[in-house]
């Protein structure tokens, strides 16, 4: 096992396109890190520059304390699991997990050994005689994770190895190589677009727009206090809330107000106090953000007291264990480079200077709520768990009690 660290680690090709831009990242002995972002922001660029399939345009790469710039990628003692399996048809699973030691001039019995070993952990002994097409895609994969695991590497780089698989063999397979990792104690370098994946399984996640790191942390702390507001529209599901609002000085029932279209919410100075920057917002719009899950139905009788939206709910989408409600806020959206980003990223497109009007929301309510589509409906938050955003720069306000999040990757 060994540390990963990138310094200043970029990637541009002949035609000028940057694909990764000074990446720093540094990933501990025996850590989990997940590189996740849109499709096309550089993260698998990354990895493969890692593995040595990618060559670095600037910047420096060590692998358990060694330069590795210009080591070729047999050599850097690192496996990769692909999207693809890329299993050999024609081999057993037994051949297909040994194939790395026979090319390495492995002794037959040693390969015997460290494969079944390797395969009685990934519940594959049984399978060790037969054909990859006799197996199903979670057996498969777990046969190219065994074909990594068998070389005993410094290294685990997997590049969306679960993105092949149905949704609930997906949550399965999540779960085999959190235990799988956990047990080994193998410094993994993970890429996903789904940040539900990168949530459950990283020790720490790195979020990456257009080939620049946005932030690194562990995965709670990226939820409860994004740096900006692509970090804070793209973790969460379902993404977090934005809307423009206008912050005013109060009028005697409170210090300061939020302006949300034509509804005026009261803001208690303890949140002046956790976010002192929007003091000097007084009268300027900015971006408001509140996570569905942190919005209820004012009419649910044990509901906790604080301001109501008024709305109407326009589609109610019932999953058992909660309602997702979906309403509209006679607020602007926000456009920005980070909103547009999050937009192309599920296929739409956002124009900036055509603002609308209004902004769609979603809210997660009990199941205990009676709301009804084409009902009116209020919906009661707690201002404590408001984010606000500069809408020119798409930084977090300054928020005085939390520990400011390192952008470098530091461990």
């Amino acid at each position: 096992m060994a540390e990963v660290s990138l310094t200043s680690v970029s990637k541009t090709y002949p035609d000028g396109t940057h694909a990764v831009r000074d990446l720093d990242l540094d990933i501990a002995d025996g850590e989990f890190l997940v590189l996740v972002g849109p499709s096309g922001c550089g993260k698998s660029t990354a990895l493969r520059m890692v593995a040595g399939l990618e060559a670095i345009s600037s910047g420096e790469l060590r692998i358990g304390g060694r330069h590795v710039n210009n080591v070729a990628a047999r050599d850097r003692d690192v496996a990769m699991v692909f999207q693809s399996y890329a299993l050999y048809p024609h081999l057993s699973v037994r051949d297909n997990i040994g194939f790395g030691l026979q090319l390495r001039k492995v002794r037959k019995a040693e390969i015997n050994q460290r494969v079944e070993a390797v395969a009685h952990t990934l519940g594959l002994f049984e399978h060790l005689d037969r054909k990859p097409r006799n197996l199903s895609g979670g057996q498969r994969q777990r046969v190219a994770m065994g074909r990594a695991i068998v070389r005993n590497p410094q290294a685990f780089l997997m590049d969306e190895p679960l993105s092949n698989l149905d949704a609930k063999l997906r949550v399965q397979m999540r779960a085999e190589i959190s235990r799988l990792q956990r047990e080994l104690g193998v410094t993994t370098l993970y890429v996903t677009h789904d940040q539900v994946e990168a949530m459950t399984l990283g020790d720490r996640v790195a979020v990456i727009k257009k080939g620049v790191l946005q932030q690194v942390a562990a995965p709670q702390e990226l939820y409860e206090h994004p740096v900006n507001l692509f970090v804070a529209g793209f973790i969460g599901s379902p993404a977090m809330n934005l809307v423009q609002g206008t912050i005013e000085s109060g009028d005697g029932d409170a210090a300061h107000h939020l302006r949300l279209g034509s509804q005026r919410i009261p803001l208690p100075d303890s949140v002046l106090a956790r976010t002192p920057g929007l003091r000097a917002a007084v009268g300027t719009a900015v971006a408001v953000g509140i996570r569905p899950e942190d919005m209820e139905d004012a009419s649910v009788a044990d509901a906790e007291p604080g301001p109501t939206l008024g709305s109407t709910a326009e589609l109610v989408e019932a999953l058992g264990a909660e309602l997702l409600v979906h309403f509209v806020l006679d607020a602007a959206d926000v456009v920005t480079e980070d909103t547009k980003e999050l937009a192309r990223d599920v296929g739409q497109e956002l124009t900036e200077g055509e603002e609308t009007a209004t902004t769609p929301m979603i809210a997660r309510f009990s199941p205990r709520s009676p709301v009804q589509e084409g009902a009116s409906v209020r919906v009661r938050f707690d201002p404590e768990r408001l984010y606000f955003f500069d809408l020119a720069t798409g930084e977090a306000f300054d928020s005085a009690d939390r520990t400011p999040t390192q952008m470098r990757g530091d461990a």
